[in-house]
């Protein structure tokens, strides 16, 4: 039975945990033991009957077999996960029971499918992906590391979603269109055309309003907590 922690233990990190939990229920190998934060504020406490257990610093004092990381902002998650994967820690699928994955999709490690996520034939999702509740990825959609496919929202066939992107809640892209990396569909939006690197667009049909700010690196490294 492998040993899962979570990293993270804000919202989003106990769906995460929830889908664990469910996981388990379901029969799968695995089982989620407890929450790695930076908050001291939280050291201690228990969130969906799994303890705090520390800040991520303490995590090779922790007994585990594999990782996933519950953090919703992208750029957070990518300096977590390539922190971890450099030190050698193995991350796990998080796949809600309810959702549906064609036989032949490709999911990245660390990557979090949520409840009554689709996911079609032919799709490549990268790793340390988020696929939030009730999103479509239809067939042949490539999804790039670290994004993020906010709940409701709908990719058409033979979609590409760049690196580090976000596609907002309800927002729709409609098929062979392009997301650019590290670019914001705002929610509702609907993107009828490809859509640049760094841009955040809204409206119908999407158009760009500005773009999305260059942090250095020292404002990546944001708490884990975020």
């Amino acid at each position: 039975m492998k040993r899962v922690l979570i990293i993270g233990a804000g919202g989003h990190a106990q769906v995460v945990a929830d889908i664990l939990l469910r996981m388990h229920e379901a029969g799968a190998d695995l089982t989620p033991i407890g929450f790695l934060d930076d908050n001291p504020h939280l050291f201690g406490e228990w969130r969906l009957g799994l303890p705090i257990l520390g800040p991520l610093a303490a995590i090779d004092a922790v007994d585990h077999d594999a990782v996933v990381i519950g953090i919703g902002d992208n750029r957070t998650r990518q300096a977590i996960y390539e922190r971890l994967a450099a030190c050698g820690e193995r991350f796990v699928v998080a796949r809600h029971p309810s959702a549906i994955v064609a036989h032949d999709a490709v999911i990245g490690a660390g990557t979090v499918i949520a409840a009554r996520a689709i996911v079609n034939a032919g799709a490549h999702v990268g790793v340390n992906v988020i696929l939030n509740s009730g999103c479509i990825v239809e067939h042949h959609n490539r999804i790039g590391a670290h994004a993020h496919i906010a709940p409701g929202a709908t990719l058409g066939g033979a979609v590409t979603v760049g690196e580090g992107a976000l596609v907002g809640i309800g927002a729709t892209v409609l098929p062979q269109c392009a997301v650019g990396a590290w670019s914001v569909v705002g929610g509702g939006a609907v993107v009828t055309a490809a859509v640049d690197d760094d841009l955040v667009v809204s409206g119908i049909p999407a158009r760009p309003h500005m773009k999305t700010p260059t942090l250095i690196p020292s404002q990546r490294r944001a708490r884990v907590g975020v």
